[in-house]
């Protein structure tokens, strides 16, 4: 897309410059709103969002240092604005030392009508920067989940109008804007949409920036844009938030690792009722609160690393609580090579909350898709489709659970679809879910080559893209 060009032309510029590439992000997104509030007031006769002093045709005569300092000033004024005005410009700050590169960007922004874009243009065009954002700067992929997973999961998962959806580690807002465009999609009522759009649809995350980013995103969605509606992304520590309603449906990848991201408070997850199997694991507490806030009969799908379908003592608590007071019914095993942080080996996880009627298990079988096994993926060489999740996605059948069907039998030993009924699953060591029956038919070390050629490919093309577009700005025009 040639409005995507652009952006990332200058963003290649800039990282020249010495600025990073989330940093650059951040001030695109900060300039973008500038210019899209004053189109909103030019073209559509809206009242202005950004208060006077603060708006585009503020910074449009300016140059040099008066132009970063006006900028500056700027960002600090509207970092203290209510609603979504200061959740995008929370903390924000200038990270354009050069005015001159300043000036540049507002220029670029400038020659473009934003506003007279369709909605799936500017949602499109954002998304791919905050892909390649993901891509390209270190730490930052750990906030994007790959797009193509997303509509797989939110394809089965069948989300409604009439639902709360909620992810209370949202990132960049993948799982709640796939959710939108499914129902979306789905010809629903203009009424149903505002509504979804106003206050159906929530996330939480814990990094400032990334918090900018994702309401950022949400907002070119047209999601929490109008008066009175919810904002959409709050900034907090989801373990530390007692959330004041549950919610029908949960979608989320929480992040991986020990971070800061990840870290909720340690005396608190030994007090709070909703970590019933105290633990420093934050995937495992991750999954504690989200079973914790869903609806009796709410439904979700988790993204967790390996470690929680195997590890001892809090994680074979976790594990039974699935499979008792809810009807852990799927687990989809994926393959490395398909995240941004190299050589995660993760799954998900589907499961529906059942009410405390009974003391039987509530889960009577879990079905498990092995594509892991023998599945190379690489993000440059090889990335995840949408259709290479086309099988699971038959396999699930998601309009009727009961209609499903194994591909795997002794007779079809490699079938990748198959199920263990719940007596079998509490035989298993520390009832650990780590499912597997396919033999690899080719050695595991390939996949780390591919990852390792990956990288290599990932960055030459990136050096070479940024070399060649400093030469064109460098050659005098004719």
């Amino acid at each position: 897309m040639a409005i995507t060009d652009k952006v990332w032309k200058m963003a290649d510029v800039l990282r020249k410059s010495g600025v990073a590439f989330t940093d650059y992000v951040a001030q695109l997104t900060y300039l973008l709103f500038l210019k899209m509030d004053a189109e909103q007031a030019e073209y559509y006769e809206q009242t202005p969002l950004i208060p006077a002093g603060c708006r585009w045709q503020d910074l449009l005569p300016l140059d040099g240092p008066e132009l970063a300092q006006k900028y500056s000033a700027c960002l600090k004024q509207l970092a203290e604005c209510p609603n979504i005005i200061g959740v995008i410009y929370y903390q924000a700050a200038n990270k354009i030392a050069a005015p001159a590169n300043l000036r540049r960007v507002i220029e670029m922004i400038d020659g473009e009508q934003w506003c007279t874009l369709d909605e799936d243009v500017k949602g499109t065009v954002y998304e791919s920067i905050l892909e390649k954002n993901a891509s390209a700067e270190k730490g930052a992929g750990q906030y994007f989940t790959p797009r193509a997973l997303i509509r797989a999961i939110v394809e089965v998962m069948r989300p409604q109008s009439s639902m709360s959806i909620h992810d209370p580690f949202c990132g960049t807002g993948g799982f709640l804007l796939g959710a939108y465009e499914y129902i979306r999609a789905q010809h629903t009522e203009a009424t149903d949409l505002r509504r979804l759009q106003d206050q159906g649809l929530s996330g939480n995350d814990i990094t400032p920036l990334v918090v900018s980013l994702g309401s950022m995103n949400m907002y070119l969605h047209g999601i929490g844009c109008r008066p009175g509606a919810e904002l959409p992304i709050r900034c907090c520590d989801t373990f530390a938030r007692q959330e004041e309603r549950a919610f029908d449906m949960v979608l989320a990848n929480p992040p991986f690792g020990t971070g800061a991201s990840t870290q909720g408070s340690a005396a608190l997850a030994l007090t709070d009722d909703r970590f019933f199997a105290p633990t420093a694991n934050s995937q495992l507490n991750a999954v504690q609160h989200i079973m914790a806030v869903l609806k009796p009969y709410g439904r979700a799908a988790v993204v967790v690393p390996d470690n929680v379908l195997f590890e001892s003592g809090a994680g074979e608590q976790v594990r039974r609580r699935l499979l008792s007071g809810f009807n852990l019914h799927t687990i989809l095993r994926l393959p490395t090579g398909i995240f941004y942080a190299q050589g995660v080996q993760a799954n998900v996880l589907f499961f529906d909350k059942r009410p405390a009627d009974r003391q039987e298990y509530h889960t009577e079988a879990v079905w498990v898709y092995d594509y892991r096994t023998d599945v190379k993926h690489t993000l440059v060489r090889s990335p995840l489709s949408r259709e290479h999740l086309q099988d699971f996605v038959d396999c699930y059948c998601a309009a009727e659970l009961t209609a499903r069907r194994e591909t795997y039998s002794p007779q079809n030993p490699n079938g990748r679809w198959r199920r263990f009924p719940i007596e079998e699953v509490l035989k298993r060591p520390v009832t650990n879910f780590d499912f597997r029956w396919l033999t690899p038919q080719t050695p595991t070390i390939e996949g780390s080559v591919d990852e390792l050629l990956d990288l290599l490919a990932d960055e030459i093309t990136t050096q070479n893209r940024a070399l060649a577009e400093l030469r064109a700005l460098l050659t005098p025009s004719r």
